[in-house]
C-alpha cells in the first residue's frame, strides 16, 4: 500500500497545494485523486502566477476576457474560478461520500483585503456565489481585522478556509470567531453546519529560526507548535461550548497543516508530514512533496492528544533566547505582506501576458 493512502487510512485528509490549467486538462489531477488518494486542494496568488507566467494555458481564456472587457482583479478571478469549480466537480463525489466533510478547493479573496473586515465579508459572499458550487472554500486570513469577517461569513453560510494562522492562540482566535458564527446561526434558526478549516503554517517557523536556534533544535519548532496547537484542537473539539454546538448538528472546523514542504535541504524532503499524522485533520502538501511522499514516504505514530514534548522543546527554544509569540505576530505579519506582493505581481503578470497578448493579435 502507498504511503499516501496509508496516511488517508488514518485518518487524515491530503490535499495538494497546487492548481493549474495543465494539471485539469492533462488528467494528473485525477491521477493523483486515483493514484495518491488526494481529496483536496488549495491555491494562491503565487500558484497561478507561475502558472500564467509560464506556459499558453491560459491565453486564450485571457484573449476571452479582455474581449468582455475583463481587467485586473475580475480577470484574474476569472480565471481562478474556472480552474476551481473544474478541480471542484473533480472532487464532488469525495464531497458526497464524505457527507460534505472532505473534498474542497479553495480560492483566496484578495490579500489586499486582510485588514478591512467589511470589504473581506463582501468578497467573500461574492466569490462563493460565482463560484456556486458546495465545496468551494473561500480562504480569509487569521488577522484580528480577519476574525470578525470570518464569523460574518460563517454566518452568512459561507465555508471558510481560515490562512495565515502560525501559533496556538492564533488558531484558538480563529475557532472561536467559528464558534461564534454557528453559535449566530443556530440563535438565528439557520442550518448550523458551514464548513470551515484552520490553516497553521508549518515549516515558516523553521526557516525563521534557522539562523539562530541552536544546531540540535534545527527543524524542530514547526513540529513542536504543532503538537501545542494540536493538542488545543483536540480540546477544543472536546468542550462543553463545542458540544452544545454539535447536538444542533454543527461539523467541526478541521485543522489543516500548511506549509509542509521541506524548505532545509538537510531535512527529509518529507519531514511535515510524516511528523504530523493525526486524524480528522488535513495536511496540504505542494506537489513536489506529494511525489516524494508517494515515492519514499513512511508516517509516524500520530500526534499525541496531550502535546508530548512540545513545551519541553520550546522551553528549550526560549531559553535560546526566541520568543514564541512574538515570532507568530511577526510570521503572520509577513505572511499577510508576502501574500499581498504576491498579488501585486499575479495582477502584474496578468496585465503584462494582456498587453502582449493584444498586441499578437
Amino acid at each position: 500500500m502507498k504511503a499516501p493512502q496509508k496516511l488517508h487510512d488514518a485518518g487524515q485528509s491530503l490535499w495538494l497545494d497546487n492548481i493549474t490549467r495543465a494539471l485539469l486538462t492533462s488528467g494528473g489531477l485525477q491521477r493523483y485523486i486515483d493514484e495518491f488518494a488526494i481529496t483536496g486542494l488549495t491555491s494562491n496568488p503565487t500558484i497561478f502566477d507561475q502558472a500564467i507566467r509560464n506556459g499558453p494555458e491560459y491565453d486564450d481564456a485571457i484573449r476571452a476576457g479582455l474581449r468582455a472587457g475583463r481587467r485586473d482583479e475580475d480577470l484574474f478571478f476569472d480565471l481562478a474560478l474556472a480552474d476551481l469549480t473544474a478541480a471542484a466537480d473533480l472532487f464532488l463525489p469525495i464531497h458526497k461520500r464524505t457527507n460534505g466533510v472532505d473534498g474542497f478547493v479553495s480560492l483566496e479573496v484578495s490579500p489586499k483585503l486582510a485588514y478591512e473586515s467589511a470589504k473581506t465579508v463582501a468578497a467573500a459572499k461574492n466569490l462563493h456565489a460565482l463560484g456556486a458550487r458546495p465545496n468551494l472554500f473561500i480562504k480569509i486570513p487569521g488577522t484580528r481585522e480577519g476574525l470578525s469577517a470570518i464569523e460574518e461569513s460563517i454566518f452568512a453560510g459561507v465555508p471558510i478556509n481560515v490562512t495565515l494562522l502560525f501559533s496556538r492562540e492564533q488558531y484558538l482566535a480563529a475557532a472561536d470567531a467559528y464558534m461564534r458564527g454557528i453559535e449566530r446561526r443556530i440563535a438565528a434558526g439557520l442550518n448550523p453546519f458551514v464548513p470551515s478549516v484552520a490553516s497553521v503554517f508549518i515549516s515558516r517557523w523553521d526557516v525563521a529560526v534557522a539562523s539562530t536556534a541552536p544546531p540540535e533544535l534545527r527543524d524542530k519548532l514547526g513540529i513542536a507548535i504543532a503538537k501545542r496547537t494540536y493538542k488545543a484542537y483536540r480540546e477544543t473539539l472536546n468542550s462543553d461550548r463545542w458540544l452544545r454546538l454539535v447536538n444542533f448538528g454543527a461539523r467541526s472546523q478541521r485543522l489543516l497543516w500548511a506549509s509542509t514542504g521541506t524548505k532545509d535541504p538537510k531535512a527529509s524532503d518529507v519531514l511535515y508530514v510524516k511528523s504530523l499524522v493525526a486524524p480528522h485533520t488535513i495536511n496540504t502538501m505542494p506537489e513536489k512533496t506529494l511525489t516524494a511522499f508517494a515515492d519514499h514516504g513512511e508516517i509516524d505514530s500520530p500526534l499525541p492528544v496531550d502535546g508530548g514534548d512540545a513545551e519541553r522543546v520550546l522551553a528549550e527554544f526560549k531559553k535560546a533566547g526566541i520568543d514564541i509569540d512574538a515570532l507568530a505576530e511577526q510570521l503572520q505579519r509577513e505572511g499577510a505582506a508576502s501574500f499581498s506582493k504576491s498579488w501585486d505581481d499575479l495582477l502584474a503578470c496578468i496585465n503584462e501576458k494582456s498587453n502582449a497578448l493584444k498586441k499578437a493579435s
